[in-house]
């Protein structure tokens, strides 16, 4: 066993196989001490899980964090993915996008991914910090389920998969059947997001956001539009007004047939006016201490808009 630190934060670490077990050997405070396993491949992480579902998943930890400072969150153990490899990186398939699920926000940014994925990356750029960015995932944004989570919209938007895996097997899900609601997905116990696929763009996409301030801020309202010029098709998928990134069936069949696809243009400027409030309309929003309701309802139809503006004057 191999003493590491000094102070308040002094640990024992030891090592099991693959995996570092690393436990607290002083006094915690108000905290209990709680043993955190650093696994370091796919298969130690998942049996870690396996052998006790109850332990709290650390992947970026973003969002654990404000938990466990706002004591919302008592972890009985901790789960760290920060050593899989497995779980790092992205390629191309095909006509597929494969991001693993510890890709970060900032790896979001790599203009070479950037141009296969351009919504993906213009959320990836509204988030938090330099250091949140540094640090959050792809696939932490999607186990925490929040309605204002960044990349939700693209990736609804987008029709992602999401592929996940236990120590008993592995299952693709579309994204819009793991994500059931606020902090709910349909993970079984002892699961983990491993990677996310998503088509490589085919056309212009979108992604605007409103917030009480320019840079560091959760999404008062957000929109993801994606255009397939090849399947003549658009989606869109609105955050932070409902408790899913929300789309519209009906306005997307409406809008599609109101553009000129060959020249590549809307047929009339109303066409974008009748989108944003056809997609507002679906919006389900809540009045909470960032917004009323009604003024996220007048958001995305703004937001809306101005995607289809900007997706349509694209070169």
């Amino acid at each position: 066993m191999a003493r590491t630190g000094s102070g308040p934060d002094e640990r024992d670490a030891s090592r099991s196989g693959n995996t570092e077990v690393v436990n607290p050997v002083r006094d915690c405070g108000t905290l209990d001490a709680v043993t955190t396993l650093v696994p370091g491949t796919l298969d130690d992480a998942l049996a870690a899980l396996a052998d006790d579902p109850s332990r709290t998943v650390l992947a970026g930890g973003t969002d654990l964090m404000v938990d466990l400072n706002y004591g919302r969150l008592r972890p009985a153990g901790v789960v760290s993915l920060r050593r899989v490899p497995e779980l790092r990186g992205w390629h191309v398939e095909g006509d597929e996008v494969v991001l693993g699920a510890a890709t970060t926000y900032t790896e979001l940014l790599d203009p070479a991914l950037a141009r296969v994925v351009p919504a993906l990356a213009a959320a990836s750029r509204t988030v938090g910090s330099p250091q949140i960015r540094n640090t959050g995932t792809i696939g932490g944004n999607l186990g925490t389920a929040s309605p204002a989570g960044d990349t939700l919209p693209v990736l609804f938007a987008v029709d992602a998969h999401v592929e996940l895996a236990s120590a008993s097997g592995r299952r693709t899900l579309p994204v819009a059947k793991l994500v059931l609601g606020p902090k709910r997905t349909s993970l079984a116990p002892g699961e983990l997001v491993t990677a996310v696929r998503l088509p490589v763009a085919a056309g212009p996409q979108e992604f605007l956001k409103v917030g009480v301030r320019n840079a560091m801020v959760i999404a008062i309202a957000s929109c993801a539009l994606v255009v397939d010029l090849e399947r003549r098709t658009i989606g869109c998928a609105l955050g932070s007004v409902g408790p899913v990134p929300v789309r519209d069936a009906a306005a997307e069949a409406w809008v599609t047939t109101r553009i000129d696809w060959d020249g590549r243009r809307l047929s009339h400027q109303s066409v974008s006016d009748g989108f944003g409030r056809r997609m507002a309309a679906a919006s389900t929003p809540i009045d909470d201490h960032r917004s009323p309701a009604g003024y996220r309802r007048h958001a995305v139809e703004v937001l809306v808009r101005r995607a289809m503006e900007r997706a349509w004057s694209a070169p």
